[in-house]
């Protein structure tokens, strides 16, 4: 790599985090979503009943 294996590698490196760090950034915001629109329906729902 001529020298520049350490940065070759931590480029390597630092884009993996950011990649990881990305989807489990996405799965978090999935799961919240999932969490409110299942309350706001259940609201819907209480609401409707009644």
């Amino acid at each position: 790599m001529g020298g520049y294996g350490f940065y070759v590698w931590g480029s390597y490196v630092v884009t993996l985090v950011c990649i990881v760090g990305e989807i489990l950034l996405i799965s978090n915001r999935h799961r919240t979503l999932e969490r409110q629109h299942g309350l706001i329906f259940d609201i819907n729902r209480k609401r409707d009943n009644k």
